[in-house]
């Protein structure tokens, strides 16, 4: 497939449209293609019992950040939809602000594979690598209510 000549425009729009992304904060930083950052600030509302960014908060956006990556490298016709995911929760999600990380592993006319790293930043802001993500994306052409 060949990627679209306003592939960013396109890709930004459709994170505007992910409310869930404005439900925890996120915003779309890093807009590359095979590879995109989402940045979002500490809340508490967004919390476990012991006080820490939430697995599910983490999930989501590791999720999001990878499902755009491999959006990043498609054509204006086609959209992308996960079918797997795999997270490995390393440390507390405990930090100021968090970077998720997503970049394309192996494109494909099918299927593609992204992986995620989900960041802690301190105060000082130093980065710790608090989960890990490896996401499977099914590329969606020609039905009706998904698109980019």
């Amino acid at each position: 497939m060949k990627i679209d000549g306003d592939f960013e425009a396109r890709l930004r729009a459709s994170f505007e449209r992910q409310k869930m992304m404005s439900t925890i904060g996120a915003e779309l930083t890093l807009v590359t293609p095979g590879i995109i950052e989402i940045e979002m600030p500490f809340s508490p509302d967004l919390t476990q019992q012991h006080g820490f960014l939430h697995a599910g908060v983490i999930s989501t956006a590791l999720d999001t950040a990878c499902g755009y990556a491999a959006f990043s490298l498609l054509p204006a016709s086609a959209s992308v939809l996960t079918i797997e995911f795999k997270v490995n929760l390393l440390a507390p999600g405990r930090g100021e602000r968090f970077l998720f990380r997503g970049s394309v592993t192996k494109p494909g006319r099918t299927i593609v594979v992204a992986d995620g790293q989900a960041y802690a930043i301190g105060a000082e802001g130093e980065a710790r690598l608090i989960a890990t993500m490896t996401g499977t994306m099914m590329i969606v052409v020609g039905r009706q209510g998904i698109e980019g």
